[in-house]
């Protein structure tokens, strides 16, 4: 799975938000710089750690599909054997 965007999808959806929510209230330029750079960063640090999260999920995940994979490959390599042989 490709995991690189996603701090940065959520860091501009919480930008986003944040925009609206001080034009809504009609929030002061320099207020709302402040605030929107406080948000950006710490959801920036949250979808870094939501990054990392599903990284090694996914990688466990793709471990186990691999190992999988690879059994019923041999499995089916020694099935094949014996058909050989038994036609000998």
């Amino acid at each position: 799975m490709k995991t690189k965007q996603i701090p940065a999808i959520i860091m501009l959806i919480a930008g986003l938000v944040t925009s609206i929510a001080a034009i809504l209230s009609h929030m002061e330029t320099l207020q709302f710089l402040k605030i929107l750079i406080v948000v950006l960063i710490v959801f920036y640090v949250l979808g870094c750690v939501v990054k990392v999260i599903l990284d090694r999920n996914f990688k466990e995940e793709v471990e186990e599909a691999g190992s999988e994979t690879e059994a019923e490959e041999n499995k089916m390599s020694v099935e094949e054997n014996e058909e050989v042989q038994t036609e000998e």
